[in-house]
């Protein structure tokens, strides 16, 4: 199947918003959502159902599919942009009509619970998608750092590869696990849905990938479940490389120092991968923090395993 480019964002175009998962706790983030937009140069379209609720869904399953599937198909909408995630995406993926999307590529962008939207799209559709910031807070919040802006708006305003996501960064949380380059495309996401996906039709391909990941509020022995449950299906043993964000909150500062087991999420991290190999580089800009670089999933990229860095060397738009 074809890897399908969206076309690029222009200033002046019009951006959908939907909430295929999760409804932020507060509503007036929909205002503001649409206020930065504005203030962006660009005209918010809001999905049909963006302010429903349905305990912790933004509203029915059958809702979220339809506000979805309506802004790929509007021809006026150039992008889409979800409000946020939280849990939910995974459910709508079943209702989603895959044909109409390949007939209207468009750029995705959201990360966290979309990870399930990611990996549909880059299954069913063969889709290039954006993990990126959302509208509740991120990308509406006006103190949002410039390096994630400056990574968001080059990586879909531009027909040319995004580069490096650690232009600007610091690099102070980044280091090597275990060196050397891996070229590949990207596929990855928020770790825990990487997991939910596998055994599902909509599970991608891994072999020869760069595989990504983050995650946020996982205690270290969760996260050495997700990352055994990875080991034991046998994708860690497929991929070319793997690239870790930033985890957050994933330490157990509630644990008993003179436990038998205390061990922090970055060693889990470390004993659970040093055995790979292929490069592995954690503490990437991305993941549930402030600076949040944007990273196209199905693009190649490169892996660098001797300097800490992923540079994506395939443009993410048309």
């Amino acid at each position: 199947m074809k890897l399908l480019q969206p076309g690029r964002l222009c200033f002046g175009d019009t951006i959908g918003i939907v909430a295929p998962a999760s409804a932020p706790p507060d509503p007036k983030a929909v205002d503001r959502a649409a206020e930065a937009l504005e203030q962006f140069g660009f005209q918010p379209k809001l999905a049909k159902n963006l302010r429903a609720r349905l305990g912790f869904l933004a509203g029915t399953d059958r809702e979220r599919a339809t506000d979805l599937m309506t802004m790929f198909a509007d021809k006026q909408v150039q992008a889409i942009i979800c409000l946020r995630g939280g849990y939910g995406s995974a459910r709508i993926l079943d209702r989603l009509d895959y044909d109409v999307i390949r007939r209207h590529p468009k750029i995705l962008s959201g990360y966290s619970d979309i990870t399930s939207l990611h990996f549909a799209l880059a299954k069913k559709v063969n889709l290039i998608s954006i993990h990126a910031p959302m509208l509740n807070g991120a990308l509406a919040d006006p103190k949002v750092p410039e390096f994630t802006k400056k990574s968001f708006f080059k990586t879909v305003m531009e027909a040319r590869p995004a580069g490096s996501i650690c232009e600007g960064y610091d690099g102070q949380t980044i280091s090597i696990l275990r060196g050397g380059v891996a070229e590949g495309r990207l596929i990855g996401g928020n770790l825990a849905l990487i997991c939910a996906s596998l055994g599902t039709p909509f599970a991608p391909a891994f072999k020869e990938k760069i595989l990504f990941f983050e995650d946020i509020g996982e205690k270290p022995y969760r996260l050495d479940r997700l990352l055994t449950q990875l080991l034991n299906a046998g994708i860690l043993s497929q991929v070319a490389g793997v690239a870790v964000g930033v985890n957050r909150q994933c330490d157990d500062d509630s644990a008993n120092p003179a436990g038998e087991y205390r061990q922090s999420g970055a060693e889990v991290v470390q004993e659970r991968l040093a055995a790979l190999r292929v490069p592995v580089v954690v503490g990437l800009p991305f993941g549930h923090v402030d600076l949040n670089a944007t990273i196209p999933v199905g693009v190649r990229a490169r892996l660098d395993g001797n300097h800490g860095d992923l540079i994506i060397t395939e443009s993410a738009v048309s």
